[in-house]
């Protein structure tokens, strides 16, 4: 099995400050050793928050986002330092959630790309936003993201 070259990154193993914003943070990559292998790649953040650009209350999600790479991978440390930089970042749900998997496209150019932002209610109702880049290719194993409908109390 081949070493991951980590040469170029800048945030793994070093002490990190999180970007004051999402267009600060940086996003890493690491050369994939499977390039050409089509596999699915998971992450999930179920606690996502950022805040609402008109009240600054905090909204929160559980964002899935499924990938298959390309000759790329992200670096699992600064997905999770770009996720916390909308901490004190005001947009809406929609923004947030087409925003994030925009940014890693343009890291990666993977073959294929999704994310379900399934956010929880502020104000009566959950906003749902789900995106991706194409159909993914043929063959995969793609799991279902596992994430019930908001149901409240019913």
């Amino acid at each position: 099995m081949p070493n991951t070259d980590v040469s170029s990154l800048s945030m793994l193993g070093q002490q990190t400050e999180t970007a004051k914003s999402p267009e600060e943070a940086v996003l890493e990559k690491v050369p994939s050793n499977h390039a050409g292998t089509d596999y699915v790649v998971r992450f999930t953040a179920p606690e996502f928050t950022s805040l609402c650009p008109m009240t600054g209350q905090p909204d929160f999600a559980h964002i899935v986002i499924d990938y298959i790479p390309g000759e790329w991978l992200v670096e699992s440390k600064s997905l999770k330092l770009f996720l916390h930089s909308f901490r004190n970042h005001g947009a809406f749900h929609e923004d947030c959630s087409v925003y994030i998997a925009k940014r890693i496209v343009e890291l990666l150019d993977p073959k294929w790309l999704r994310i379900g932002a399934y956010w929880y209610p502020r104000g009566g109702i959950p906003i749902d936003v789900f995106w991706q880049t194409g159909k993914p290719p043929e063959g995969v194993w793609l799991p279902e993201q596992g994430v019930a409908t908001y149901r409240g109390r019913g």
